[in-house]
């Protein structure tokens, strides 16, 4: 009697499977490939949308520029608060307003220039910060943004809740802004208000606050480090550019939220030591 064992036989071939500890070894030659790659894969990843963050930050740099154009240089308000301006109606920020009937972006300073409306992956929404990982200000809590504007340098009149303090600081236009290439026009933005996630911010607040006719730690700035401990901001001059921080600079460490710098100049108020009260 003639026995075939992984051998050819009566004219048909046989082929054995993997052993047990084949297989053990080809899993682990995978699981250790997937190691190597899946950190990289993360890295491409969110260099990816940090791009994407660097050309949304430009395009709203570019709205500021085109609203100046139209404004005889003045720079774009963060938002028109005060009864004189809006009456009984609602706000208007500089991405739209915010009611209880939902948020209408066709009200926002940037529209006429960007055409677009605060919704997911739009020029509105970093995507490191996407909806659901904050909460949301406003009436309607639906998307507004998550970039904040410098407002209270560029436009402190028209910055609701601090204008009571700094509305006397006159409403810049281009040519007074003490160096465009450097002080911030937009920035990641986020506060933490408490809870179980950080809230968005459409402003983007200094380092310290001017009250009182001194000037005080801010415990609430709203820039943001959720690019790896890095923020992405548009400066006035329409470049944009990624900044590390630094832990000295952060505020509040659960959400990596905090100032550039740490003080007002050169990056928020460039001329702060000079404010005094009115």
């Amino acid at each position: 009697m003639r026995v075939c064992l992984r051998a050819r036989c009566s004219g048909t071939s046989w082929r054995g499977g993997f052993s047990l500890v084949e297989l053990l070894v080809s899993i682990s030659i995978i699981a250790g490939l997937l190691g190597l790659l899946l950190p990289a894969l993360g890295s491409a990843r969110d260099k990816g949308r940090g791009a994407v963050c660097l050309n949304n930050l430009r395009q709203l740099g570019a709205a500021l520029a085109m609203y100046g154009n139209d404004y005889n240089d003045r720079c774009m308000p963060l938002s028109y608060w005060s009864v004189d301006d809006i009456g009984t109606g609602p706000v208007v920020y500089w991405w739209g307003t915010s009611e209880s009937g939902g948020v209408d972006h066709t009200r926002g300073f940037v529209f006429p220039y960007l055409q677009a409306q605060p919704r997911e992956r739009s020029v509105f929404e970093c995507p490191m910060q996407p909806w659901g990982s904050y909460r949301a200000q406003g009436a309607a809590k639906k998307i507004t943004s998550t970039y904040g504007y410098n407002g209270y340098y560029l436009s402190p009149s028209q910055t609701p809740g601090w204008a009571f303090d700094i509305g006397h600081r006159p409403w810049l236009d281009f040519g007074h802004v003490r160096d465009t290439a450097v002080v911030f026009a937009f920035a990641d933005a986020l506060i933490d208000m408490g809870g179980s996630q950080a809230t968005n911010c459409a402003l983007l607040d200094p380092p310290s606050i001017f009250s009182g006719g001194e000037w005080s730690a801010n415990p609430n700035p709203t820039t943001s480090f959720r690019h790896g401990d890095a923020t992405i901001a548009v400066c006035v001059d329409g470049h944009a550019e990624r900044i590390s921080g630094q832990p000295e600079w952060i505020v509040s460490r659960r959400y990596s939220i905090g100032s550039v710098g740490g003080e007002n100049g050169p990056r928020y108020v460039p001329d702060w030591r000079e404010w005094a009260a009115p």
